[in-house]
């Protein structure tokens, strides 16, 4: 069966409140990110991919497989949901065989993978410490440990690095892109620099919709020739916020270093810069809403 997620028509209802609004997306093996705001729509649609939530409308299959059939989108696919917790007294390897069990892993096999894991994931040397002392990375690493535990054809990652410290986020980034190799992966996130650094393909959601669908290049693009930088007083800070899109402003002493969008250059000092995904996003999502 080809090794892709299709998704046609998908609208999601929670009551009379539309969550996802008519979404077509097709995803193949890599790292696909999925970039929003909190309230995007973003978790709706992992829970739907996961078959945790039955779709109100549409069609969806994942890799050749009718999202329809709960059961057998469980046996291929593995999650890692925003809030991952496990029993906080028990072991690491206690809980990778716990886990090993409700997937229907048997005693061998769960001997085997377990170990293996723990190592790709730089916790072996922590098998034996509870669930509770682990640093929030580690639980992050034992979540995607638990996730790819009956070797899945798709992962999906909800939020994975929020919280994280910057050394941990990296180490998860490229963890994850490994494991994108030989299957696919969906991160979905509002940490732009995670997308930037990691996905070649994304979508972007705001209020339920698809507003970009395409690579990460392809987004940056439609902000090229409009970012802009200069250094201003604190004083004309507020000014240049009330007139342009601010992305990102650095304080040096009594001066800020602020990027901002611009059609054009507004004054003699302001610099044309190259774009990068982080103006682009911020610009969409302006732009979609009429605000630039």
């Amino acid at each position: 069966m080809s090794e892709v997620i299709k998704i046609r028509g998908l609208s999601q209802y929670y009551g009379k409140k539309q969550a996802l609004k008519d979404l077509n997306l097709t995803i193949e093996i890599g790292m696909f990110g999925l970039l929003g705001r909190n309230g995007a729509g973003k978790t709706t649609l992992m829970r739907v991919l996961a078959a945790l939530l039955p779709k109100s409308e549409g069609d969806v299959s994942v890799c050749g497989r009718r999202i329809e059939y709960a059961q057998e989108i469980r046996k291929i696919t593995g999650y890692l949901p925003q809030d991952f917790s496990m029993y906080p007294n028990i072991t690491v390897y206690e809980a990778m065989d716990y886990l090993g069990v409700l997937s229907g892993l048997s005693k061998s096999v769960r001997r085997q993978r377990i170990p293996e894991l723990l190592e790709r994931v730089n916790l072996k040397g922590e098998q034996r410490k509870k669930v509770k002392a682990l640093s929030g990375g580690m639980k992050r690493r034992l979540g995607i440990a638990q996730a790819i535990l009956h070797n899945p054809k798709v992962l999906i990652v909800d939020e994975p690095t929020a919280g994280l410290d910057p050394e941990e986020r990296v180490r998860f980034r490229n963890l994850l892109c490994e494991i994108a190799e030989d299957r696919i992966v969906i991160l979905s996130t509002h940490i732009v620099g995670d997308i930037e650094a990691a996905c070649e393909k994304i979508a972007v959601l705001d209020e339920g919709k698809i507003i970009y669908n395409g690579s990460t290049e392809g987004l940056i693009e439609m902000a090229e020739g409009k970012v802009y930088t200069a250094e201003i007083s604190k004083k004309e800070l507020d000014l240049l916020k009330q007139k342009y899109l601010v992305t990102s402003m650095m304080t040096m002493g009594n001066n800020v270093t602020a990027r901002f969008i611009a059609e054009k250059a507004p004054f003699a000092s302001a610099k044309l810069c190259e774009a990068g995904v982080e103006d682009a996003y911020m610009y969409l999502m302006h732009e979609k809403r009429g605000e630039i």
